[in-house]
């Protein structure tokens, strides 16, 4: 059945209610600081940790959730990240302190490490040449459109019916989800012999993300000249120099690092490290017109109003251009645009208005350039893994993703922090000169990595055959 079965729209919705699922519960709640430190009677650091956990338990177990679908069945994963989206979304809906709250985010950040690789790894099974490029599309709307969706629709539900019922209607949603995948048969890769799977390699990877963590959302803090950073890091380079050559020695490995011999999927993942890395600009602009130039956290706010509409728009553009001319050349110009973009909010020498233009004008290429950008970029990634790797090689992808928008809010921060010290426009300047870099460092691997004809192969092959469109 596997082999016959072709993906539907029921399938791709209920996956990208799975996408959406994570936003509603990782980015609300960034939103709702003040209502929940309130209601719940915690201290703000406690907040904060519980924030952070499901970034950081995602990160963690995402590659080895990615590996495992893999072995053990992509459609399982992907049910068993919808119950701990459902398990994790109730804790917090009964929480009255800490305990629950915590455990609820850890147990969602383990949701979202099953579903985001286990669903790429899905439709790359089911879907084939434009069909999937348009599944992708859909992919990368809930992902790279929900984080800015369920922001707005998080303070919306909280602000009129209470902070809990945003995961009242996570839960909702996920249980949907669960439905709309059930009519999907199992996929899983061809394995012989019993089940194998790399542990050590996979304590020793959690040793490493939870130092680097740590340097990176806590370094500022603790000073990156400190001892305990210098220690972070020694830990985090040896432990990257131990697990390579761990990896290396064994059959069974968590990261198969020979997919990075293949330069399109390489060039897709490092270009969506350093993408994903601009996110500090966000940081950057953010503070600075609240800082710099008196707005508040509302209008701040709505100066990136720009970024939502635009990359939701592109988003199904760019899968077009990839049907039209293949892969690269969207991705190039994604990237120059998003580039652009960002370089136009470190004009800060512009008087107050016009700067208020040049930032929104800013946000709005921002999210034109990655609306472009992410379809053909995740194609590129999911078509050039290997069909009994593509959960392990979509969990390295979208890693990338995380660990990128991480290092650049971090380094951004940092930047915009020790410039401002004397003056908040050079700050702010040499903070978006920063992600500029990201950029024109994303321009270089994808010009280099990503060959012309990547993604046309598949389309020009559907073409050929004339297939219908999904089935309903």
């Amino acid at each position: 059945m596997e082999n016959t079965y072709k993906g539907t729209n029921k399938l791709i919705t209920g996956i990208v209610f799975g996408v959406i699922t994570f936003w509603l519960f990782a980015q609300s709640l960034v939103n709702i600081v003040p209502a929940v430190q309130e209601d719940l009677g915690i201290s703000l650091g406690t907040l904060n940790i519980a924030i952070s956990l499901s970034a950081l338990f995602s990160g963690l177990f995402i590659v080895a959730m990615g590996g495992l679908a893999d072995k053990v069945g992509r459609k399982r994963i992907t049910n068993i990240g919808f119950i701990l989206s459902i398990i994790g979304s109730l804790c917090l809906v009964i929480a009255n302190g800490a305990t629950l709250l915590i455990i609820g985010r850890i147990l969602q950040g383990l949701s979202a490490a099953c579903i985001m690789p286990a669903t790429i790894a899905l439709v790359k099974t089911y879907y084939e040449g434009a069909d999937r490029q348009r599944a992708l599309s859909y992919w990368s709307i809930g992902s790279w459109g929900g984080s800015g969706v369920c922001s707005f629709a998080g303070g919306l539900i909280a602000t009129y019916l209470g902070w809990r019922w945003i995961f009242i209607f996570s839960i909702i949603i996920a249980i949907i989800g669960l439905f709309l995948i059930k009519e999907a048969p199992e996929s899983r890769a061809e394995t012989s012999g019993k089940f194998k799977f790399d542990y050590a390699g996979l304590m020793i990877f959690i040793v490493v993300m939870l130092a680097l963590n740590v340097l990176i959302s806590f370094g500022s803090d603790l000073g990156w000249t400190s001892l305990t950073s210098a220690i972070l890091a020694a830990v985090v380079i040896v432990g990257v120099i131990v697990f390579i050559k761990v990896e290396k020695s064994k059959d069974v490995v968590l990261i198969d690092f020979s997919l990075f011999k293949n330069k399109p999927y390489a060039g897709a993942t490092f270009s969506n490290f350093l993408l994903n890395a601009i996110a500090g600009t966000m940081v950057v602009a953010n503070t600075y017109v609240q800082m710099g130039r008196g707005f508040s956290s509302f209008q701040a706010g709505m100066l990136s109003l720009g970024y939502l509409v635009a990359v939701l728009a592109m988003i199904r553009v760019g899968e077009k251009i990839l049907q039209k001319v293949g892969a690269k050349k969207p991705m190039l110009w994604g990237t120059v645009i998003t580039t652009i973009g960002v370089a136009i909010m470190g004009f800060t020498f512009l008087p107050d208005l016009p700067y208020t233009i040049a930032v929104f004008i800013g946000y709005a290429l921002f999210g034109l350039g990655l609306g472009i950008y992410a379809t053909p970029s995740t194609d590129t990634s999911v078509s050039n893994a290997p069909s009994n790797k593509v959960g392990e090689a979509a969990g390295i992808y979208k890693m990338a993703s995380s660990l990128g928008s991480s290092f650049g809010v971090a380094i951004s921060a940092t930047v915009y922090s020790v410039m401002s010290a004397n003056n908040v426009d050079v700050g702010a300047t040499w903070g978006i000169i920063t992600n500029v870099i990201f950029g024109v460092l994303a321009l270089l691997s994808i010009f280099f990595m990503v060959p012309k004809n990547a993604g046309q192969e598949n389309t020009t092959t559907i073409k050929r055959r004339k297939t219908p469109a999904i089935q309903r």
